[in-house]
């Protein structure tokens, strides 16, 4: 069966099945080939919760760009002392780094659309790739009413790009079923979002956001909605 094929028919079985079985279901089917990449977001946090009940010796992995809010270093240690976990932590090649602050500027994303790319590329995509070595399944916490890039996500995508399964086990929730799972169960979770940001990157990308305003306004806020991913989540 074709891999394409093979997510179709995930996606019809698993349609309207609680976040619970699905990854219960992913973790048993896939054991060392899949992992959860966690941003820290209140959605990550959740699946870390769910995942850690499941699996405990699940691999759960981060990205430090070098350019994180101090709140993002307290949360991976409260996870850990949590959950008796250590989630593993990539960064971006030093080299590359300075190459680039060199040639463009240490705030060069503020320039352009392109520059603000490259520097993703550099700080998260690059160290998500050697991340993703060995895997055939990554989990992500993303939701469909986030933004209008993540409107026509499903619950489970071929990424084309890197050639593996891509599962949203909380596709369809809202935020406030996100809130209700965290109060519920004692959550560790960044306070900021309690404060304004209810989407939270690097520092000198993220804003709080406004009362009326979309969740996803206070990342890149200088660009239009339209452009707003690092490029871990564009569909292709």
């Amino acid at each position: 069966m074709k891999k394409q094929d093979y997510v179709d028919t995930l996606n019809e079985r698993f349609a309207d099945v609680a976040p619970e079985t699905v990854l219960k279901y992913f973790l048993e089917a896939f054991g060392d080939k899949i992992a959860l990449s966690s941003s820290l977001s209140m959605e990550d946090q959740v699946l870390t919760d769910m995942i850690c009940k499941i699996k405990p010796d699940a691999r759960i992995f981060t990205l430090d760009t070098g350019r994180l809010f101090p709140e993002a270093y307290r949360l991976i240690e409260q996870t850990d002392r949590k959950y008796d976990t250590r989630i593993e932590v990539f960064f971006p090649d030093c080299a590359r780094v300075q190459e680039m602050v060199s040639r463009s500027g240490i705030n060069l994303f503020y320039d352009s659309v392109e520059k603000r790319k490259r520097c993703c590329e550099v700080r998260k995509l690059e160290p998500l790739r050697r991340a993703f070595a060995g895997l055939d399944v990554w989990i992500c916490g993303l939701r469909s009413r986030q933004s209008v890039t993540r409107t026509a996500m499903q619950l489970i995508e071929l990424d084309t790009a890197t050639d593996l399964i891509k599962l949203s086990p909380l596709i369809d929730w809202t935020e406030e079923q996100v809130r209700e799972y965290i109060a519920l169960h004692g959550v560790p979770y960044n306070k900021m979002h309690d404060n304004g940001y209810p989407s939270i990157g690097c520092e000198p990308c993220t804003r709080a956001v406004e009362p009326g305003e979309d969740i996803r306004a206070g990342r890149w806020w200088w660009e239009s909605p339209e452009h707003k991913e690092c490029g871990l989540h564009r569909r292709r």
